[in-house]
């Protein structure tokens, strides 16, 4: 096997190690490569991201939204999404093409990484490593999550988070670390 095809499916591994470690109601590898859509929106956006990239755009719009429907879980294939995404109960959940996420992210059901402009360039959110997105959230336009931050379910985010602060409400109020 060639190394990129290994990295891959080593890639595709960590993912259904981090449901495992994440949810205590999972019994099995095989339950979690099955029964997760969450997963399964993950592994076809990486499929039509790859397509993507390589300029093949109405393949991966297209595997993009069987995802969509398969899943209910609609990425953008050009989105940029890190290792190890875990998408709970992800019904609902929109990313946008501009968007980044980082490494070891939890988003709940209902999360909106969206946009608030229709000009070229960054116009959804980048999200850093370590942060937890709760249900219903929407986080938009081009601004930025920081490391470890905690996004509340229901929160309204529009302006940059910092690094470890918690947003709640609407409009999103930061709680400082303790």
């Amino acid at each position: 096997m060639k190394k990129q095809q290994v990295k891959k499916v080593s890639t595709l591994w960590e993912e259904v190690k981090m449901v495992r470690d994440y949810d205590p109601s999972v019994t099995s590898n095989a339950q979690v490569i099955l029964t997760y859509s969450g997963l399964h929106a993950v592994w076809f956006y990486r499929l039509s991201h790859i397509l993507w990239r390589k300029n093949h755009r109405l393949a991966a719009q297209l595997i993009s939204q069987l995802a969509r429907v398969l899943t209910g879980v609609e990425i953008h294939p050009a989105a940029t999404i890190g290792k190890r995404l875990l998408i709970d109960h992800g019904t609902g959940i929109i990313i946008g093409e501009t968007a980044e996420i980082g490494d070891d992210v939890i988003l709940y059901h209902g999360v909106t990484l969206g946009g608030v402009s229709n000009k070229p360039g960054r116009r959804h959110p980048k999200i850093e490593n370590r942060v937890f997105i709760g249900a219903g959230a929407a986080v938009l336009g081009a601004i930025t999550v920081g490391e470890g931050a905690k996004i509340g379910a229901l929160t309204i985010v529009l302006k940059d988070v910092p690094a470890q602060y918690t947003a709640v409400g609407n409009p999103a109020r930061f709680i400082p670390p303790k």
